[in-house]
């Protein structure tokens, strides 16, 4: 039997912060969220529309929650029919870089799966 080398790693503390972020950011669909709200403003039917394959309660539900979470700013605009724009509230803009890293990771990964023939 091959004996079991020390984990040289240092536990992560109490409230990992890294646990936090991914808490709020890992769920199904918030990423792609904080990329379209990146860019400019957007109004729920426009994210509904960015977000091909997204039912309105889930996107309503992680609204919602990005807003409880600090991520995301509400404000309704005074237009006939009255209107919701949501956009990355300055803790939201935060996140960009990291959203914007992953997009690259997830590109150049998606290459070498096309150079080494695999379907993607």
């Amino acid at each position: 039997m091959i004996p079991r080398r020390k984990n040289r790693v240092p536990a992560p503390p109490d409230a990992c912060p890294l646990t936090a972020c991914m808490a709020i950011i890992g769920g199904a669909w918030t990423p792609n969220i904080i990329w379209y709200l990146s860019q400019a403003p957007r109004r729920f039917s426009e994210l509904k529309y960015d977000l091909q394959g997204i039912s309105a309660k889930v996107l309503a539900e992680r609204l919602k929650r990005l807003e409880q979470d600090g991520i995301v700013l509400r404000a309704s605009v005074a237009t006939s029919p009255p209107t919701v724009e949501y956009r990355l509230s300055p803790l939201g803009l935060e996140l960009k870089p990291a959203i914007e890293a992953i997009v690259s990771v997830g590109e150049r990964l998606k290459q070498m799966k096309v150079n080494s023939g695999v379907a993607v």
